[in-house]
């Protein structure tokens, strides 16, 4: 997981081993050793690579590609959930990990916001009346 998330990081963002353990204060072995799995860095130096590379430190360490349809490790604060499928009368099913980590429960009263060029956003109702609220008082 770590050596390959590393190596696939690295190569994302186009730097070498040179460079990335100058960033680091390290040498190009040491990065070697890491991405082929002979060594892990301690726990500070994957914290800086984790802030180098823009992701959390639990991804760098933990993403599975194989869990996530293929995809790479991707920027801290964004996530794959997963693909649903539309039902008949156009509802989806929430993946659960996606319910666990923005507090959504049975119940609650969601907004479906949507742009011709970007796509449809979720937003839990609480969350889009405050953000409005702010506009308002803006004016």
């Amino acid at each position: 997981m770590f050596k390959d998330n590393l190596v696939q990081l690295r190569k994302f963002s186009q730097m070498t081993q040179e460079d990335v353990a100058e960033k680091l204060g390290v040498t190009r072995q040491s990065v070697a050793k890491w991405e082929a799995g002979e060594s892990i860095p301690d726990l500070d130096k994957c914290k800086q690579l984790a802030d180098i590379f823009g992701v959390s430190l639990d991804d760098l360490a933990n993403y599975e590609p194989e869990e996530n349809m293929g995809f790479a490790v991707p920027p801290k604060g964004k996530h794959l959930f997963g693909l649903v499928t539309v039902g008949d009368k156009g509802q989806i099913v929430i993946p659960a990990k996606a319910r666990k980590l923005f507090d959504i429960s049975p119940g609650d009263q969601l907004v479906v916001l949507g742009d011709e060029g970007q796509g449809i956003a979720i937003v839990k109702t609480e969350s889009f009346l405050a953000l409005a609220g702010m506009i308002a008082r803006l004016k």
